[in-house]
């Protein structure tokens, strides 16, 4: 079985996870990082009011904040909210790997495009490929989700199949 570590970035997140078992497994104590590193840019990660709150830095590369424990199969359903102007998403099935060039963080990302375009749920393949499954393909998804507002995801991994999902809508991305 492959094993995985599950990457945030830029965002505000509450979320839960399900992996190999039907018992669903808190990732995130709502009070300290603790079980979770940084990984390669400079953003800043703290905890405010039971929230992982990612804020940015300007001219620095993309952050990530990684679990410390991998993951195989899994079931990992989430909030999110985040800024306006700022492009973000949720790695999952990705690495960083010091001789991937020197670290850099890659593999499947959750899409998380508050932009006019709308190609939030889409999955990324984070400094690989690029564009996997463009949003542009569902067009049911392509509205679900809301500016300024707490959204609810699920993003499914379960052998070489993944399938993400918007909970308002209940429509989303396959592979």
């Amino acid at each position: 079985m492959k094993k995985i570590t599950l990457l945030f970035s830029f965002a505000f997140l509450t979320f839960l996870l399900s992996a190999q078992t039907s018992k669903w497994q808190n990732l995130f104590n709502g009070k300290d990082l603790k079980g979770w590193t940084q990984l390669n840019g400079k953003a800043k990660y703290e905890v405010k009011n039971g929230a992982i709150v990612g804020t940015t830095v300007l001219g620095e590369p993309n952050s990530f904040l990684a679990t410390e424990k991998d993951y195989g199969d899994f079931i990992l359903e989430l909030e999110f909210l985040v800024d306006s102007t700022m492009n973000s998403g949720i790695q999952f099935r990705s690495l960083s790997l010091p001789e991937y060039r020197n670290g850099r963080v890659h593999g499947y990302q959750y899409e998380i495009d508050p932009s006019p375009r709308g190609w939030t749920g889409g999955i990324y393949d984070e400094a690989r490929r690029d564009w996997l499954y463009p949003i542009d393909l569902n067009s049911a998804a392509k509205t679900a989700f809301r500016q300024g507002k707490w959204n609810k995801v699920r993003i499914e991994c379960i052998g070489n199949s993944i399938r993400t999902l918007d909970k308002r809508c209940g429509c989303g991305t396959f592979d």
